[in-house]
């Protein structure tokens, strides 16, 4: 990613688009782990963009059930959007740090938007256990988290993809997956999706399958956004998470994943996603969480 970048730091603590509460306190627990000094370590200049704050539970709107805090969910996208393109307009690299998975409906859209002017479209490579490919009418639980990548590809709740795709299917990709619903394989295979699941790395080892990954998100783009599910790690060295699903990434591959995100050279802007304190363990979720980051932006072990 070259050096010293001015990176523009988000906070976007929302967890109504999870099913579990907690994840909203995220940003806070990065911020203990001390994110803002591990990346002026690494050479960059951090400015403080903003912190949204979504709406409690209990004042919060459930709204419809396949599509729970809709309002709330969208209003937080919204605002997100916003403070990733004023990052973008300055000149600096977006680094969001969440809150749930819903916030990328808004923070990717930013990207795509910032652009799509000059003619150019973007790749993207989502780190997640989960392909969060649900639409309103195959979601198991109505949660919005699960249905981001979806909505980011063009598909679901018209007030969420208002009515366009921010990444085509072609330059995106799925990287880590070991839970997927039926109604998300049947997407998946019709877009032509790239999932790169847990049977695939374990197979092929994470190296080519994140060189395929960025292949795919590099080609014919300006760059790609890197949105890192921390549930994409294997809950032993990371429990602290929204939706904790056995069997993931080791904390080297994690590690490999970053640092070649970063060695691309082609990185436009990143989030930190799930991070939820409440079921950490002495914060060490988080302190893992910013060891990542660190490496995206250029941390090498040599």
């Amino acid at each position: 990613m070259g050096n010293h970048r001015d990176i523009a730091l988000i906070s976007v603590s929302i967890d109504l688009g999870a099913g579990r509460r907690g994840v909203d306190m995220g940003p806070s627990a990065l911020r203990i782990a001390g994110i803002s000094r591990e990346i002026e370590a690494v050479g960059h200049r951090v400015t403080e963009l903003g912190t949204l704050t979504a709406g409690g539970l209990e004042t919060s709107e459930a709204g419809e059930s396949e599509l729970r805090f809709l309002d709330e969910v969208a209003h937080v996208a919204e605002g997100t959007r916003t403070l990733v393109g004023q990052g973008l307009d300055r000149g600096c690299t977006p680094l969001v740090l969440g809150g749930d998975h819903s916030l990328s409906i808004g923070s990717v859209a930013a990207v795509a938007d910032h652009y799509r002017p000059q003619g150019a479209s973007i790749g993207l490579i989502w780190v997640d256990a989960h392909a969060d490919m649900n639409r309103p009418h195959t979601t198991p639980s109505g949660n919005i988290h699960g249905m981001s990548l979806a909505v980011l590809l063009g598909h679901g709740e018209p007030r969420l993809t208002l009515g366009r795709a921010s990444v085509s299917p072609e330059n995106a990709s799925v990287l880590g997956a070991r839970s997927l619903d039926a109604g998300e394989k049947r997407l998946i295979r019709e877009l032509g999706l790239r999932v790169f699941t847990m049977s695939e790395i374990d197979e092929r080892g994470v190296a080519p399958c994140m060189d395929e990954a960025l292949e795919r998100a590099n080609a014919g783009t300006r760059g790609y956004h890197l949105s890192f599910d921390l549930d994409a790690l294997d809950p032993r060295i990371a429990p602290g998470v929204g939706t904790p699903v056995r069997g993931g990434l080791t904390y080297r591959e994690g590690h490999l994943v970053c640092e070649k995100a970063s060695r691309s050279g082609r990185l436009l802007s990143l989030e930190l996603v799930e991070l939820n304190p409440v079921l950490d363990d002495r914060n060490q979720t988080a302190e893992l969480g910013v060891g990542l980051v660190a490496s995206a932006l250029g941390a090498t072990i040599l």
